[in-house]
């Protein structure tokens, strides 16, 4: 089952090409992550049980000098260096740009699809003030054009002219809609 917030199904096939490829070694690396992890996790509570840690904090223990890592077996390490080995041979064919504002959301611990979520709803929102003031400036414009033709008919020719060019896109820019 795809996480909630995952941008496509699990069952959807990656894409073609290098992305594709990338993608795939991405997951293969997020595995052997994983697969490392839970593999330190098992053997430091091997070696919690064993009296051969000490606890520092709530869930913090210092291993002793038979270092759990030693125990992992070289599959485990190969994997991921393999992964990120092939990533970076990868990297010099991808031309895809990431700001630097993403990555510094996701190494504070933030979900990226939350930080794009939150961009669109900022850009609509400013979209939205926008339109309104676009209005506002609109409907200010009639009212002066109509106090203008009253009090300066000598003038009411040239204001109608402008205000058919302003009406029609020419004058202004026509309002944004999302």
């Amino acid at each position: 089952m795809p996480a909630p917030d995952s941008p496509r199904s699990s069952e959807s096939p990656p894409p073609e090409g290098l992305q594709g490829n990338l993608e795939l070694e991405l997951l293969g690396l997020v595995n052997a992550l994983y697969n490392l992890g839970t593999t330190v996790i098992n053997d430091s509570t091997k070696e919690r049980e064993k009296g051969g840690a000490k606890q520092v904090g709530p869930r913090v223990y210092a291993i002793s000098s038979k270092c759990a890592f030693r125990s992992i077996d070289d599959d485990s390490r190969n994997d991921v260096v393999n992964h990120l080995a092939a990533i970076d041979q990868m990297s010099d064919h991808v031309k895809t740009m990431i700001p630097m504002q993403v990555l510094s959301e996701i190494d504070n611990a933030k979900n990226p699809m939350q930080i794009t979520r939150d961009q669109i709803e900022r850009a609509a929102a400013e979209n939205q003030f926008m339109n309104g003031k676009i209005a506002a400036l609109t409907s200010y414009q009639k009212l002066l054009v109509e106090s203008l033709c009253q009090n300066f008919p000598d003038l009411q020719e040239h204001l109608k002219e402008g205000e058919v060019k302003t009406e029609e896109g020419q004058g202004s820019s026509a309002p944004l809609t999302l």
